[in-house]
């Protein structure tokens, strides 16, 4: 990864976690053990072979019982436990003596909450992959303080949508500690929408009133009106696209929840978003062994400060698998000691040193920063 400004180091403690039992909890667990509430789901699976790869033990739980233990067998038998978000005493033994929970279970208008409480109840850090813009608000608000009195981290949007765009405004930012705009362009070359996210997106919907979220002057608003259509100048091999303006994404939420930026807005690509829009476009369809997709992405960021522009670039394959990688490597730090604050409800932005996280995601997402190049024709 290339930047434009070097970011200040920042001294972190590094503890690695043990490997050894815990004295309390579930017999046979390891600190190393990580429930994924949600493990079937497909986001779920991408995580479970992630924190396999990377040495941890995923706990495999989640609402349907069949499911999870259809996963289980496919999984070399990893441990199962069934638990519905109703369930406050099954949450608690889901997340028994684990080290922490990624829940990758949608709706999380629905799911986050239990979760959460679960995990400042067994004072575990708590990593979700949520993508809705409401449940990411509630999150945020509702949990500052009572994840800082349990002294535990509770990360929220730790996904492409969210968490990845909130790492590359941080790093493109710099050394600034305000700008006037953020703008996040999603370059997708296609979206096959998984059942989760058809899901989320009616509940969202549904919670707006059909009205569409936007961030102006500082705050979260709603419309009536139609989003704008605009070309975006999109980066090579890209290019020049046509995009729809104001498709509002979950880094309305993340990044202005540390940076002081009263304007962000997101973009993406017509051919994304007809193909979400589209009730007939099937589920994502594996293209390799990994079950990856083949879809491509280029998410363009750009920070504006009065007449100065600052950009950051980031290219891969398949919004769902990298989701993996992202939410994994923020369990990783979150457990070794490595981020700004110790505990509360924060985004990935405010809690990690954003540019060294960019580059651990290498190979699977490739960063990269280009003062100067592209721009919007804003509205």
């Amino acid at each position: 990864m290339t930047t434009q400004t070097t970011q200040t180091a920042q001294t972190t403690q590094t503890a690695q976690a043990t490997q050894t039992e815990q004295t309390a909890g579930t017999p046979g667990t390891t600190q190393r053990a990580v429930v994924v509430y949600g493990a079937y789901g497909h986001t779920g699976r991408f995580v479970v072979a992630e924190l396999r790869e990377r040495g941890f033990v995923p706990v495999l739980s989640g609402r349907d019982e069949r499911k999870l233990k259809e996963l289980q067998e496919a999984t070399d038998g990893l441990e199962v436990r069934p638990a519905a978000v109703d369930d406050p005493a099954a949450l608690d033994r889901a997340l028994a003596g684990a080290a922490a929970v990624i829940n990758c279970a949608g709706p999380f208008a629905t799911t986050a909450a239990p979760v959460i409480e679960a995990a400042l109840r067994a004072g575990i850090p708590y990593v979700d992959v949520a993508a809705e813009i409401e449940a990411n608000v509630d999150t945020l608000a509702r949990y500052a303080e009572p994840a800082r009195a349990a002294g535990v981290l509770v990360v929220p949007a730790m996904a492409f949508y969210g968490g990845l765009g909130d790492l590359l405004a941080t790093a493109a930012m710099g050394e600034w500690t305000a700008a006037d705009e953020v703008h996040v362009a999603y370059g997708l070359d296609s979206w096959h929408p998984t059942a989760g996210t058809r899901a989320a997106g009616a509940v969202s919907r549904e919670r707006r009133g059909g009205r569409r979220p936007v961030h102006r002057d500082g705050r979260l608003q709603y419309r009536d009106d139609a989003p704008p259509r605009l070309e975006w100048a999109f980066p090579e091999p890209m290019g020049p696209r046509a995009v729809i303006g104001e498709f509002t994404m979950a880094d309305v939420v993340t990044v202005p929840s540390h940076l002081a930026v009263p304007e962000v807005r997101t973009y993406m690509t017509t051919e994304a978003a007809g193909d979400l829009a589209a009730a007939d476009t099937p589920p994502p369809a594996p293209a390799d062994e990994s079950g990856r997709s083949a879809q491509t992405f280029l998410i363009d960021v750009l920070v504006r400060s009065g007449a100065e522009e600052r950009r950051a670039v980031a290219t891969g394959r398949d919004i769902y698998a990298v989701t993996a990688p992202l939410a994994v490597e923020a369990v990783d730090r979150v457990l070794t000691g490595r981020t700004r604050v110790p505990a509360g409800a924060v985004s990935a932005g405010a809690l990690f040193d954003a540019a060294d996280f960019l580059r651990a995601l290498t190979p699977s997402v490739v960063v990269e920063s280009a003062a100067g190049a592209g721009h919007v024709d804003a509205p």
